[in-house]
């Protein structure tokens, strides 16, 4: 996902949840369940392991979400926001089944949906594209999960660290390892082709 695009899809969470908490309106509500429900869901699966629970607990997510509409206008980082609410909810259940939590980020199951750039703009073969997939799915389990959050979910640097209860360097430092691991497949195949990857450090 490219920085334009997330901030885009920022401004628009901004609005859908402007429209939920002044207006009561279930169309936005709407809006922002399709429009988050998915990422949202595979976020829970990372920590819960299991469709059904992940399912349940979105559903909690925007359960939450409605009866505190009031207050979401005052909500700086709406992205952060519904990830901390994510995980927060899915740690309740796992302290409940196991009376204790006892988990970090480093064995949340990652799933990626896709690479986080448009392969049709980057002179690459269908092997290239392979190696590139693999080289994300080889990454270590937190430096993928960081790597999805920031290139497949469109959260910031400093969402991320807070998200993770991580220093902003160490984010930086994991994000490094995915991005030239992810380099040395493409250096010399699209070597004449602009490619730029945005930080999102803001």
């Amino acid at each position: 996902m490219g920085r334009f695009s997330a901030m885009g899809e920022d401004e628009q969470i901004k609005r859908l949840l402007k429209l939920i908490s002044l207006n009561d309106d279930q169309s936005a509500y709407k809006q922002l369940f399709v429009l988050l429900y998915h990422r949202l869901k595979q976020f829970a699966y990372s920590i819960l392991k299991s469709n059904e629970e992940a399912e349940e607990l979105v559903s909690d997510v925007f359960v939450r979400i409605w009866d505190k509409r009031a207050q979401l206008i005052s909500v700086e980082s709406p992205r952060l926001y519904l990830y901390t609410i994510t995980k927060n909810l899915a740690f309740t259940r796992i302290s409940r089944q196991r009376k204790q939590i006892n988990i970090t980020s480093e064995e949340w199951f990652v799933q990626l949906d896709s690479i986080y750039f448009d392969p049709e703009q980057l002179v690459i073969t269908e092997e290239i594209l392979r190696q590139i997939r693999k080289a994300v799915n080889d990454l270590p389990p937190r430096c993928k999960l960081i790597f999805k959050l920031i290139k497949e979910d469109g959260l910031k640097y400093k969402e991320v660290a807070e998200l993770l209860q991580l220093s902003i360097k160490t984010v930086e430092a994991q994000m490094a390892i995915a991005l030239r691991r992810i380099g040395k497949c493409m250096h010399f195949e699209i070597k004449s082709t602009p490619f730029q990857v945005s930080s999102k450090k803001s």
